[in-house]
Order: C-alpha cells, then sequence, then structure tokens
C-alpha cells in the first residue's frame, strides 16, 4: 500500500463517521451507540469531535496530493489511530466491552496505526 493510497482510505473512511458523531448528533448517536443527546453541552461535544475528524480528513487528502505532507500525514494519521485506540482498549480494560460498532472502530484504528507506521518505518529505511 501506497502512503497516498493509505491517507485517502483513512480520510474517506473517517469522514461518515465524523459527520455521523456531529450533523445531527441527537439520532445518529442515539441511533449508533444507543444513549440519547440532549442538551445543547451534548451536541457541542460531539460536534467539536466532528471538526476535529474533519480537520485530520482534510489534512490527509491535501498531503495525499502533496508529496511534501505525506510523511507528515502519517505521522499525524499515526497519533491519531492509535491515540483513539489506546484509550479504547483502557476503557475496554476498565468498563468493560462496548457496543459492536465501537470494537469495528477499534479495530480499523489498530489497522490504519498498524498501516502508517509499518510506512513510515519502511520510508525511514529508504533515508
Amino acid at each position: 500500500m501506497t502512503e497516498r493510497m493509505l491517507l485517502i482510505l483513512a480520510a474517506l473512511g473517517l469522514v461518515p463517521i465524523a459527520l455521523s458523531y456531529g450533523l445531527v448528533p441527537s439520532a445518529s448517536v442515539t441511533y449508533l451507540l444507543g444513549f440519547p443527546v440532549e442538551s445543547v453541552n451534548q451536541t457541542h461535544v460531539f460536534r467539536a469531535i466532528m471538526g476535529l475528524y474533519l480537520a485530520n480528513a482534510l489534512f490527509w487528502l491535501i498531503a495525499s496530493t502533496k508529496p511534501a505532507l505525506q510523511r507528515s500525514a502519517l505521522w499525524v494519521l499515526f497519533l491519531f489511530m492509535a491515540g483513539l485506540a489506546a484509550g479504547r482498549l483502557l476503557s475496554i480494560l476498565f468498563d468493560g466491552l462496548p457496543g459492536g460498532v465501537l470494537v469495528f472502530y477499534l479495530v480499523a484504528e489498530l489497522v490504519f496505526a498498524a498501516l502508517s507506521l509499518k510506512l513510515l518505518l519502511k520510508n525511514n529505511e529508504h533515508r
């Protein structure tokens, strides 16, 4: 897999997740995660998460067309996915197993973290 392909796949995969969190959280979060989003503060948090996810996806898409940014983008991808996965693993350890969609997200995050790290290490050998 190339750097460009991984960055595009990660961005395209993250956009629907971002939108599901922030576009209409009172409907989508309740449906996907099984708890109501009822207050302005809750909606605010989910829309902020959406903004963070969309900003990362945009950076990865831009970097996919600019080789000079690809190494930095791979680091951001690795840290983003590994950070999410670490938080989820910690939660599983302390809180128990979450619902299926969140386990799927964990698996995807681990795969993207591993692939980005593999490309970073491979590129390091060629420097």
